[in-house]
């Protein structure tokens, strides 16, 4: 069980860093915790909400060199881009930080579902899977176990493109606010499956599963700790 603490240690790395973060209404939670222990430790972290339009911007920025590390906790853009939904960033999201060698860690937060505009952008033949609607312009369809399946194997397949600089952590409970035990969204099935399909993709990238949800502090703990132990590898290497 990774603890549950204030802060990762500043006495391991105090890197002044600028550090690109993606977050979302269903990851946020965590993001923000996250930033905040990053903060503490010395970085800089600007957050990209995953709208399609902000993971294309954050793409930008890491391709461009503006970004030393990488908090990639929401990646419901993958989801829409191979289940048709309404925010996809395109191919190239999950790209440039292998690309530009930039230290990233990496969650599947948000994959548990498809975002569309409106209830009636939903296909009539997943009409009858969970799905919750947020408003007019908002309607989150959940991902079944071979969507989910697809899901993992292209961000495994992303993921091994850098596994010296890559770190993948997987929360078994849950990746979302609405994957949560006792809600409709849950699906421990799918979960399993994206699981599974990451790790068949994604090589000698390290893939860590950890018994938490993904809204859990001690997640969040845990993907500042690796980032920042990523970044202070860089610096000895550098060094």
């Amino acid at each position: 069980m990774v603890p549950i603490l204030d802060r990762p240690d500043p006495a391991e790395t105090r890197p002044e860093r600028v550090i690109a973060a993606s977050s979302c209404t269903l990851t946020e939670a965590c993001v923000e915790r996250a930033r905040t222990l990053l903060v503490a430790a010395g970085c800089e972290v600007v957050v990209f909400h995953a709208t399609g339009k902000g993971g294309a911007a954050m793409e930008a920025e890491i391709r461009a060199g503006r970004c030393a590390g990488v908090l990639d906790l929401a990646l419901g853009e993958l989801a829409d881009a191979l289940c048709g939904g309404a925010m996809s960033a395109g191919p190239t999201r999950l790209t440039a930080a292998a690309e530009r060698d930039v230290p990233q860690v990496v969650a599947p937060g948000g994959m548990d579902v498809v975002r569309f505009l409106a209830l009636d952008a939903v296909p009539r033949a997943a009409i009858a899977r969970p799905l919750e609607v947020h408003g007019p312009a908002l309607t989150l369809l959940r991902t079944t176990p071979s969507e989910a399946a697809a899901l993992g194997q292209a961000l495994g397949a992303k993921a091994a493109r850098a596994p010296a600089t890559t770190r993948v952590l997987l929360p078994r409970r849950g990746l979302s606010a609405l994957d949560l035990e006792g809600r409709a969204g849950a699906d421990r099935g799918a979960r399993a499956a994206l699981f599974a399909a990451l790790r068949a993709a994604a090589g000698a990238t390290p893939v860590r599963e950890l018994d938490l949800h993904l809204l859990d502090p001690a997640l969040a703990f845990a993907a500042a700790r690796e980032l920042l132990g990523l970044l202070a590898e860089r610096t000895a290497d550098r060094a």
